[in-house]
């Protein structure tokens, strides 16, 4: 059965269980806020249900709580940090504000981070800078870990790889998040322990068969994620898994070739600003058009109308800010059990 719990009364949760667990308050509120995002906009397997993991991560030493991180090279336009494995959503959002400063004076800015630790949701962080008038790209991978075979092979290499991206229209923002593997490491872990499979055969197992069954991911060998595209088009997804290393690991200075260990993440953040291209009169006016033209699409059989990315996640975020946030039933007992470690009792 789905709960419903107040979205603020939730935030204050998240955030006294990060500070009564070591975080600052600053860091804390970053990590409580952008995973409580996560579940208001749809994306609950990088929602609340990773606060635990992340403070168990911190309690065996594999997060950080406190300093900088460390600046290993700077431009005008690009700038590139060691992340110490400080949290991921306080680096993140450090990084697009530097980033949004940089293309405020000269049109662009980047930050990419080595050792992160992990960042949660992406799409998170893209409403409040396409409210800002600009346009965010952001990327991410785990130089630790692996789930997704080249097309063609059988063994683990590269893990989804999502990208995300906002940029603003006049009737509110675009906003897009999308792994480069069929379905996530986090949906596969939650259909093995519910007993599911999935909808078609978005995995291979250890021979490179394809399958529905999330437990052949987890044998030993183990199975792989299908690239997106799957097995008619996932040489175009794995492609766009390589572009992600690139921009994240390869340009951080950080990442498999070291044979990093640990939970975290190598970061890409981009920050454009219109007005300093074309003008953010003619940006806006594009977006309007093609917002116009995909919501007056005429609808296909079994939908109910064309719509933008991002356009279900907000008018969801908007209803669940109102109604209550519905969180998975495998949630709120771990919210429950953490909040007992620290005395704190999981709002009703």
């Amino acid at each position: 059965m789905t709960s419903r719990h107040d979205a603020a009364a939730l935030l204050g949760f998240a955030t006294a269980c990060a500070e009564a667990a070591g975080l600052p308050p600053a860091m804390a509120r970053d990590v409580a806020e952008v995973l409580l995002e996560g579940d208001l906009m749809g994306h609950d397997t990088h929602g609340l249900a990773l606060l635990a993991p992340y403070l168990d991560s911190l309690a065996a030493g594999g997060m950080a709580a406190a300093g900088e991180p460390d600046m290993v090279s700077a431009t005008p336009v690009a700038e590139t940090w060691d992340g110490r494995r400080l949290p991921g959503p306080w680096l993140t959002r450090r990084a697009i504000a530097r980033a949004s400063a940089m293309a405020e004076a000269v049109g662009l800015g980047c930050v990419t981070i080595g050792r992160s630790h992990h960042i949660g949701c992406l799409a998170a962080y893209g409403p409040a800078v396409a409210a800002a008038g600009k346009l965010l790209v952001l990327a991410c991978s785990d130089p630790a870990t692996a789930s997704v075979a080249p097309w063609g092979g059988t063994r683990r290499i590269i893990t989804p790889n999502p990208v995300a991206a906002a940029w603003p229209t006049p009737e509110g923002p675009v906003i897009l998040d999308v792994s480069m593997s069929i379905t996530t490491n986090g949906m596969t872990g939650r259909r093995r322990a519910e007993g599911t499979r999935f909808p078609g055969p978005w995995l291979l197992d250890a021979e490179g068969t394809p399958t529905d069954d999330p437990n052949a991911f987890f044998t030993e060998p183990g199975g792989t994620l299908l690239p997106l595209g799957g097995l008619d088009a996932g040489h175009k997804g794995f492609a766009l898994g390589l572009l992600v290393e690139a921009l994240t690991s390869g340009l951080a200075g950080h990442g498999r070739a070291e044979g990093t260990t640990g939970w975290g993440a190598s970061v890409f953040v981009l920050v454009l600003d219109p007005a300093k291209f074309a003008g953010a009169t003619h940006f806006l006016a594009e977006g309007a058009w093609m917002a116009g033209a995909v919501r007056g699409n005429p609808a296909r059989p079994g939908f109910d109308a064309a719509r933008l990315p991002g356009d279900r996640a907000m008018a969801l975020r908007a209803k669940q800010l109102a109604e209550g946030v519905a969180l998975h039933p495998s949630v709120p007992p771990a919210l429950a059990k953490l909040g007992a470690r620290f005395g704190l009792a999981l709002p009703g």
